[in-house]
């Protein structure tokens, strides 16, 4: 497939094109709404989904196929927040809180984008590794962790260090996703076909209702564009792209496949909505989140689902030799 064939497959998929009418719905003011209750029942289907099949998976993969994309990914997840904080103060000038919230989203990871990878991959007929569910896992936490001890060090102190910690680790995203990997892993593919019925066949559809949802959400966050400035706008998406260009880069070195160096390089240049969020505001109350909402949700997650898939794949395919 040649790069506009690509992009016409990513734009024309049901995900994106319900993104596209929450996202209208939204600016032209419509009364479709989600329940809450709705929304937050789509996001533990979602990741706990995704926790049973990437466990099951890694249950009949042997570990000297696993360890090094999992190493790179622990990489990534940790280094990312530091240069991402360091760019944020010198060039963007904006407050030690602000910059470090801000790098702890962009060091994290929205299992959402996966999802959408996942699906494009599937769509362009493109193999990927089983185990990739386990590197969302790995890259949810270290960021956030590494961003707190960037704040403290900056500040002197911290507000509820521990508190933000637990929320960190015992928050719906981390539990879910590591639950349900283990759920996966010890009962193993027999197990997991059970629950095929509910959790696998009807995800995309599920996926499909989530994003309309998000759509929404996100043109609400594109209000705030005036607020976050041009500096943040364009850091929104360029540092997406470095991360994304990393991310391909390293997953070929760690001997992942195209498909697999594909979503490595989307999870590094995704920006956490979830995780992050909730962390920070325990954290780091006084840095603003129409700075780190804004950015993340309202710029890097269209940005991403629209563009940023099938650049990744490209430049995963152009890394892989294949063109």
């Amino acid at each position: 497939m040649d790069t506009l064939e690509l992009v016409r497959l990513n734009l024309l998929s049901p995900m994106v094109l319900a993104f596209a009418v929450g996202v209208a719905a939204s600016l032209a003011r419509s009364d479709l709404k989600f329940p809450d209750a709705l929304y937050v029942a789509l996001s533990i289907y979602l990741l706990l989904a995704i926790g049973l099949k990437g466990g099951a998976e890694l249950s009949g993969t042997p570990a000297a196929t696993v360890w090094a994309p999992l190493l790179v990914t622990l990489l990534i997840g940790t280094a990312t927040p530091v240069w991402c904080y360091a760019i944020l103060r010198r060039l963007g000038k904006l407050a030690q809180a602000d910059a470090a919230a801000i790098a702890a989203h962009y060091g994290s990871v929205s299992a959402v984008t996966f999802l959408a990878g996942l699906t494009f991959l599937q769509r362009a007929g493109v193999p990927a590794e089983g185990f990739l569910p386990a590197l969302v896992a790995v890259l949810e936490v270290p960021a956030i962790i590494v961003a707190l001890i960037i704040a403290r060090t900056a500040t002197g102190g911290m507000n509820s260090w521990a508190g933000a910690l637990r929320e960190a680790l015992a928050g719906k995203a981390v539990v879910l996703l590591t639950g349900g990997m283990f759920i996966g892993f010890l009962s193993g593919q027999e197990g997991v076909a059970q629950v095929a019925p509910f959790f696998i066949e009807p995800f995309h559809g599920a996926l499909t209702l989530f994003l309309l949802e998000m759509g929404m959400v996100a043109a609400r966050r594109l209000r705030d564009l005036a607020a976050i400035g041009p500096f943040l706008i364009g850091f929104a998406i360029v540092m997406p792209v470095l991360h994304g260009i990393l991310g391909v880069y390293l997953g070929t070195l760690a001997g992942l496949s195209v498909g697999g160096s594909t979503i490595l390089g989307l999870l590094a240049a995704s920006a956490s909505y979830i995780a992050a969020p909730a962390a920070m505001r325990i954290a780091l109350p006084q840095a603003n989140p129409a700075f780190y909402l804004t950015a993340s949700l309202g710029i890097t997650f269209p940005f991403n689902l629209t563009a940023g898939i099938p650049l990744y794949y490209a430049l995963a395919r152009l890394v892989h030799g294949g063109g």
